[in-house]
């Protein structure tokens, strides 16, 4: 039987300290994250760049120019999607995408120096540069291509893999892998509660366990979604936490002999599969929303605090001390901090902020606090919980402990949302989604927010949070919470 063990990760952890590590330590992290390296890629970047060195040198290219060029091309060629993770190592295949790669950096170059110079000179000797590198480039890559195949087939360079799902599509893509390991992948075993066949006609172990430790025992780096005989099997739930280990998800797509090959499918002889995204966190660029997250929350302090400080003497001068509320909320990987507000309800003798959801009508509710909340400038000190690391300017709202416990028992995949730091504000919110609103679609926008990330995802979660301010702040539940769950 297979465990996902969901509930380890939305337990209450320690407000400080390293993030999950899934049980690795010393030479077993280097290990795992040799096994993840994107050999092939890297291989393919090097036969790019040794045959742009030889285009510069045969054409006479002057070091500076040729410098410039050689990084448009390669930049142009790493957005084309050319040194991207895949199975299949077909040079034929990707033949049109890197002509059509190298075209438009040709095309770029070329108007970018008639337009700022006229040197039409310049502007020919990139042109033969550029051809150079357009045939010396493809015998590079067509050798580097089959290099990749040979050490998959000869020396094992093959990515180990778990196949969920033992029926008849599960079992063939097996076999498939097994004889052919030019596509990259070394299955080691089954997951499933019900397979179709025996254990003793299975070409591999059925495998047992909580899934987490056996992508860490194991040392799998993809897992690969396929069709199980159960009705409801957790398919999503096992997505999920793969992704969030960081590992690749490969699904079988439904009706998947009509499917067509584009730039989301990869192809495993006759089967297609999808390519999920990596989790946001493992990409280069969420260090970026990271360094911006610091410049914007400081920013937004200094250019606010006037705003906070009027705030705070409204909340002094209509209920006294403390100005400040402190409550305890979840973060990425189950882990709690102190997220600080304005107070916009009066201190009362019992404290009952991490247990009761609402306090809407409460008479300790006055004028101020209810403004405060109604235009949301309350949370303006959870700046300063962005400036911390304790969240981002953009994620899933955070919950108090109690109640990501209970949702996460009650909505799918409500767990699922901290992959990924909480945020002032999230997909849901921008979406309208405040107050006394559904749980379960807000989980699902924030889980459709982390699966499709990307800094300009950011940008417009932010605008379209300002237009909901300027349209007007809609009513909240005045209580510790951000929206009150449906009940039934």
């Amino acid at each position: 039987m297979i465990e996902l063990d969901t509930a380890s990760d939305v337990a209450v952890r320690p407000p400080r300290g390293s993030r999950l590590r899934d049980g690795e330590s010393g030479w077993r992290r280097w290990q795992a994250a040799l096994d993840r390296v994107n050999a092939v890629a890297v291989l393919l970047v090097l036969s790019d760049a040794l045959a742009l060195l030889g285009s510069i040198g045969i054409t006479a290219q002057g070091r500076r120019s040729g410098c410039a060029a050689a990084a448009v091309l390669l930049g142009i060629r790493a957005c084309a999607g050319l040194y991207r993770k895949r199975l299949w190592l077909s040079w034929l295949q990707d033949l049109p995408r890197s002509a059509g790669a190298t075209m438009i950096g040709w095309g770029l170059l070329t108007g970018v120096l008639l337009l700022t110079s006229g040197d039409t000179e310049a502007a020919a000797t990139t042109g033969s540069l550029v051809l150079v590198f357009a045939v010396t480039g493809e015998l590079f890559r067509f050798t580097a291509l089959t290099l990749g195949r040979w050490a998959r087939r000869r020396l094992g360079r093959c990515d180990r893999c778990v196949v969920v799902g033992a029926g008849e599509i599960g079992v063939a893509l097996a076999r498939t892998m097994l004889a052919h390991p030019e596509y990259g992948l070394r299955p080691v075993g089954f997951v499933d509660v019900d397979p179709d066949l025996d254990r003793d006609r299975l070409p591999l172990d059925l495998l047992n366990g909580d899934l987490p430790g056996l992508l860490t025992r194991l040392r799998v780096g993809t897992v690969v979604l396929a069709f199980s005989s159960v009705h409801d099997f957790p398919s999503a739930d096992i997505a999920a936490v793969v992704h969030r280990r960081g590992r690749t998800t490969l699904v079988v797509p439904r009706l998947f002999e009509l499917c067509q090959d584009d730039s989301k499918h990869e192809r495993l002889r006759s089967y297609p599969l999808v390519r999920l995204n990596i989790a946001p966190t493992s990409r280069p660029t969420w260090w970026l929303k990271r360094v911006s997250d610091l410049v914007l929350a400081a920013a937004a302090l200094a250019a606010l605090a006037p705003v906070i400080a009027t705030c705070a003497l409204g909340v002094l001068l209509e209920s006294g001390r403390p100005v400040f509320f402190r409550q305890l909320r979840v973060g990425m990987d189950g882990r709690t901090f102190v997220l600080f507000k304005l107070r916009s309800v009066r201190t009362g003798r019992e404290d009952d902020s991490q247990t009761r959801w609402s306090v809407a009508g409460d008479p300790r509710v006055g004028p101020v606090g209810a403004f405060l909340r109604r235009t949301s400038l309350d949370e303006l000190p959870q700046l300063w919980n962005v400036l911390r690391g304790d969240m981002s300017i953009v994620g899933p709202r955070p919950e108090r402990p109690g109640f990501v416990r209970e949702f996460s028992a009650t909505h799918d995949l409500y767990w699922a949302r901290h992959r990924v730091p909480a945020g002032l504000t999230g997909l849901a919110q921008a979406h309208g989604l405040r107050g006394d609103t559904s749980i379960a679609e807000r989980a699902r926008y924030d889980n459709y927010y982390i699966a499709n990330w990307s800094l300009w995802l950011d940008v417009k979660i932010m605008l379209l949070t300002a237009r909901e301010l300027f349209r007007g702040a809609r009513p909240r539940a005045t209580g510790g919470s951000d929206a009150a769950p449906p009940r039934s």
